[in-house]
Order: structure tokens, then C-alpha cells, then sequence
């Protein structure tokens, strides 16, 4: 077929009307207009009220996993919140019982200490202010190490009180510590006498009890003239503790047919589990006068000499 006989024109189908670019200033321009009147003359209000109240369902629907998502959010965050406010709360709580115990201990401590510092000036012999340490580390002994030693003053035997009464006495001193054996220790024995009676024994640490935290009277007779709630005291006779300081009460008598002697049980009047704060005596002995020299010991001496 020759090229001239084609028709170069489209089908009707293909006709696509106005050239884009004369749409564009069509709609362009109407767009202006419309802004020009909107903004002038408000004439699409009624319009927006209308498609607003069409779109609100949607909007609505839309709108719903975001609120979720927020609440969920808001909740959790929340939640997190209270429970670190409660943590803080039993953090601050448990901060002031702590508080709060240390200084119904402090008053304790202080009352204690008065009391120390009364019973400094009623002893007559020079005395050493020291603060209990740790107990000791044999199991089978009751001994306490205080943190006063040689270079303070103290002195092997020197009798250790605290605020109720005697504690114990000194048996081993260092440099800088020293190591008290209590007076309910098994080895550890003290004369004593009774207040109300005036009768004078020994009280040695009990050794029956599986604590070790009593005294017992020993060789007291089975008819003696003792009551529980008796109080016993030093007797000062042993030339180590002065006299008068209280040492225990009679807590329990046992008197059997069978023995000739009364089993006596005593309550410590010192603290011997709690005791913090003690005072060390100076023995009675080292204040005591010289003996005199008698006239058969220079007789003695010249013998001797010759």
C-alpha cells in the first residue's frame, strides 16, 4: 500500500480535548478565584462544616489505636511512676526506723554513760575510761578485749566495771588492748558478801548452765540465811576489787537433804552481753600502804648477815 493513501490524523478515541497546559491555567486561575472569594466572602464554610461532618466517623476510627496506644502508655507509665514513688517511700521509711533506733541506742548509750560517770566518782581509786571491742575468739571461755592496754595504764588484774556493776578483770594486757575475763566466766571467781545478811562468800562463773551467763554461790551451807533477790556486793577483802560494788542477786536456791551444801544461782547486776562501755579500776592492792617491817626482821637480816 503506498504511504500516500495513510490518513495521518487520530481516531476519535484518542481525541484527549484541551492541551494540558491550557487546563492547568483553567484550574489554576479557578483555584485563585475560589481562594480570593473564600478568603473574602467565606462561600465554602458551609461546604467544610459538611465534609467535617462527613469525615468525622473516619477520623474517629482512625483516631482510636492512637488513643489506645497513649492510654497504654500514659498507664505504664503511670504504673512505673507509683511503684518507684512506693520503693522510694519504704526506702525513706525503712531510713528513718533505722534513724529512729539509733537514737532510742544513742539515748541508751547516754543514759548508760551518766551512769558510768556517777559510779567514776563514787571510786575512790584512779580509774581508765575504755570501750568494749569484740568478744573474745575461744569458745569455751567468756572474755571480751577492750581497747585499752599498757600504754594506758592498765594493769593485769585490775577489776573492770560498767554502769550496773562489776563486768570482770583484767588477765591479759598488750600495747594497745586488753582482754577481760567476765565474772560469769568458769574459771573466774570474786568474794562477795551480802547486803542483807553481811555474810561473806564466793561467786564463781556457772558452769552448769548451757549459757555461762550466771554465778553460783558455792560452799554456802544448806540452812544458810539467803533468799532470791538478795544483793551481793564486793567484799573488798581480796585486796583486788574496792568494796561495794555490786556483783550479782540471788536468783534461785536449791537445798538438798542429800548435800551438805546449797546449790545458790545468781543474775549478773552488770551487762554481759551488752556492754559497751566500761571503766578499769586500779586494784585496791597497789593502793594500799607498805607493810611495816617488823623488829624480828632487821634481827633476821643481821643473822643472816653474820
Amino acid at each position: 500500500m503506498p504511504l500516500g493513501t495513510l490518513d495521518r490524523t487520530p481516531p476519535p478515541f484518542f481525541n484527549q480535548g484541551p492541551s494540558a497546559l491550557s487546563k492547568l491555567v483553567v484550574l489554576g486561575t479557578l483555584a485563585l478565584l475560589l481562594m480570593v472569594a473564600d478568603a473574602r466572602f467565606a462561600i465554602t464554610q458551609p461546604v467544610r462544616v459538611v465534609v467535617a461532618a462527613l469525615i468525622y466517623p473516619v477520623q474517629w476510627l482512625v483516631m482510636q489505636p492512637v488513643r489506645a496506644a497513649s492510654f497504654a502508655y500514659a498507664y505504664v507509665t503511670s504504673l512505673d511512676q507509683a511503684q518507684a514513688s512506693s520503693a522510694d517511700a519504704s526506702k525513706k521509711l525503712a531510713l528513718q526506723s533505722l534513724r529512729a533506733s539509733q537514737v532510742e541506742q544513742l539515748s541508751q548509750e547516754n543514759e548508760r554513760l551518766r551512769k558510768l560517770l556517777g559510779l567514776r566518782e563514787q571510786l575512790a581509786a584512779s580509774v581508765v575510761a575504755a570501750q568494749v571491742l569484740y568478744d573474745a575468739a575461744d569458745p569455751y571461755t567468756r572474755r571480751v578485749v577492750i581497747d585499752k592496754g599498757l600504754l594506758q595504764g592498765v594493769q593485769t588484774g585490775s577489776p573492770v566495771v560498767d554502769e550496773s556493776g562489776v563486768l570482770g578483770q583484767v588477765t591479759n594486757v598488750y600495747l594497745l588492748v586488753s582482754e577481760v575475763t567476765l565474772i560469769v566466766d568458769r574459771e573466774l571467781a570474786i568474794p562477795v558478801l551480802n547486803v542483807r545478811t553481811g555474810v561473806r562468800s564466793v561467786a564463781y562463773g556457772d558452769a552448769v548452765s548451757a549459757s555461762g551467763s550466771g554465778l553460783e554461790l558455792r560452799f554456802m551451807g544448806s540452812n544458810a540465811d539467803v533468799q532470791p533477790g538478795d544483793l551481793l556486793t564486793t567484799s573488798g577483802v581480796d585486796g583486788v576489787y574496792p568494796p561495794g560494788l555490786p556483783v550479782a542477786r540471788i536468783s534461785r536456791i536449791e537445798r538438798r537433804a542429800e548435800s551438805a551444801f546449797a546449790k545458790i544461782y545468781c543474775t549478773p547486776a552488770a551487762l554481759v552481753s551488752g556492754s559497751r562501755h566500761v571503766l578499769v579500776v586500779t586494784p585496791v592492792s597497789s593502793q594500799m600502804p607498805a607493810r611495816p617491817v617488823t623488829l624480828a626482821e632487821p634481827a633476821r637480816k643481821k643473822g643472816s648477815a653474820k
